[in-house]
């Protein structure tokens, strides 16, 4: 699968996930040690329990060229058909959350091929935007017969994988703590932790219900579950913002005011939110060693919070939002923050030790600054990076997740980098002719939605 399809599909998997937060937040009000209502937690569950068609229906509607509700539609009925089919065959057969990716990913791009459909008069009503629907509904139907004789199988592996996962002690959440860093840098990493959080190890809860998943398990109870989660929080509360401190001691003195607002901003996005990719792009591409000590201290951290028996969990990221939403459910949750300090020390201690060794650049010491004075205002920010992109012409998609625009571009070679920093981006991100990334923050969408407006008048 080439880079450009898999970063929409990244694109598209945040949207389903992006309903995590208030379904977690529902489901941990409503619980006895907070307010003790039933009504609210139902409220909460009910996300988690239809969380395979919630992903058929974000990613399908997310994949397609013009996020039309017919995509989304026949994501559903892919869903409810394939499910059906493969139950029907085969009882024991439960793909979760992965019939719902894969309901999606074939209904948005069946979507795409033929939307515009022209079929005989006679059939002309089932033409269009109705023939995905009924395309996507056949092609899950042929797809569910298909997978109730060779998903067995599959299943074996994919539960043998996430049994040893869950049960490998602090060696799996290592491996994937680096790895979740490592394709941070090319937006990937949302389909690991869609399969980690989502779809690797099983719990079955008092009635009965079989939930899988890292996130799923810890929200129903499972006191196993947390361990792909819980050793984000010393990273994302305190090492890095001690790493953004690190960077502003290590700027000269008389730079430091002008980034003293950058960093503090960064480090509190980060506290908060458990957003953190816009301190990673701050020396992801500047400084590359200070992101592989980042990426390998991650997925230390991990382990140690797994050998310390720590279990916390998260609805979104592992911010000081998700922290105190988890407390209540949590294992040894005040023994993190010891953790956290620890690490904090160490993030700055390294970043400042690295920093003054290898003479490594970093905002405030770059030779020309990574942001010298962006576009505040909104009806030129929008008009600045089309033209930094090389114009309408040049933009044959435009979407975006969280942090970044996620673009496919005819010519790599209009792309004016020098001025998408000036104008904000804090890192861009390219991928063979056509894919390009540009990381400027929590207003990507936003921009995303202004720039579509004026490439489409």
């Amino acid at each position: 699968m080439s880079f450009s399809l898999l970063q929409v599909l990244g694109k598209a998997l945040m949207l389903p996930i992006a309903v995590l937060p208030v379904a977690g937040l529902l489901l941990r009000l409503g619980q006895p040690d907070v307010f003790n209502i039933v009504f609210i937690s139902k409220a909460g569950e009910s996300i988690f329990e239809n969380l395979p068609l919630i992903f058929a229906i974000g990613i399908s509607g997310g994949l397609s060229k013009d996020s039309h509700c017919a995509a989304s539609l026949a994501g559903a009925i892919g869903y409810m058909i394939l499910t059906a089919v493969l139950k029907a065959i085969n009882p024991d057969l439960n793909m979760g959350v992965l019939s719902g990716i894969i309901s999606g990913i074939i209904a948005g791009f069946i979507y795409n091929r033929f939307s515009n459909i022209k079929l005989p008069d006679y059939l002309a009503f089932f033409g269009g935007k109705r023939f995905v629907p009924i395309a996507t509904g056949l092609s899950c139907l042929l797809l569910g017969i298909i997978l109730a004789w060779v998903w067995a199988p599959v299943q074996l592996s994919v539960s043998t994988l996430g049994n040893w996962l869950v049960s490998s002690g602090p060696i799996g959440p290592m491996v994937y703590g680096t790895l979740n860093v490592i394709l941070e840098c090319l937006g990937l990493h949302h389909i690991l932790n869609s399969m980690v959080w989502f779809v690797f190890g099983s719990f079955t809860t008092p009635d009965g219900s079989v939930v899988t998943g890292d996130m799923h398990r810890f929200f129903a109870g499972d006191p196993t579950a947390g361990a792909f989660m819980t050793g984000f929080f010393p990273v994302y509360l305190f090492a890095l913002p001690a790493a953004s401190l690190a960077m502003y001691h290590a700027a000269p003195k008389e730079n430091r005011h002008a980034v003293a607002g950058l960093f503090l901003s960064l480090a509190l996005t980060t506290f908060l939110t458990g957003i953190t990719e816009p301190i990673d792009y701050t020396f992801m591409f500047l400084s590359p060693v200070l992101y592989g000590i980042h990426a390998v201290m991650t997925g230390i951290s991990m382990a140690v919070c797994q050998i310390l028996d720590i279990k916390l969990g998260f609805t979104f990221s592992a911010g000081l939002i998700d922290y105190i939403l988890s407390f209540g459910l949590g294992t040894r949750p005040l023994l993190m923050l010891v953790v956290g300090i620890v690490w904090s020390v160490i993030y700055y201690t390294l970043f400042r030790l690295f920093i003054k060794r290898f003479n490594l650049a970093t905002p405030g010491r770059e030779i020309t600054p990574v942001i010298e004075s962006p576009v505040a205002d909104s009806s030129l920010r929008a008009v600045a990076y089309l033209k930094a992109l090389g114009g309408k012409e040049n933009l044959k998609r435009i979407d975006a997740c969280i942090t970044r625009l996620r673009l496919e571009v005819a010519d790599m070679t209009v792309i004016q980098e020098p001025e998408l920093r000036r104008i904000g981006a804090m890192g861009i991100v390219k991928r063979g002719d056509t894919g390009l990334q540009v990381i400027i923050g929590s207003q990507a969408e936003i921009v995303a939605s202004e720039i579509k407006d004026l490439v489409n008048q």
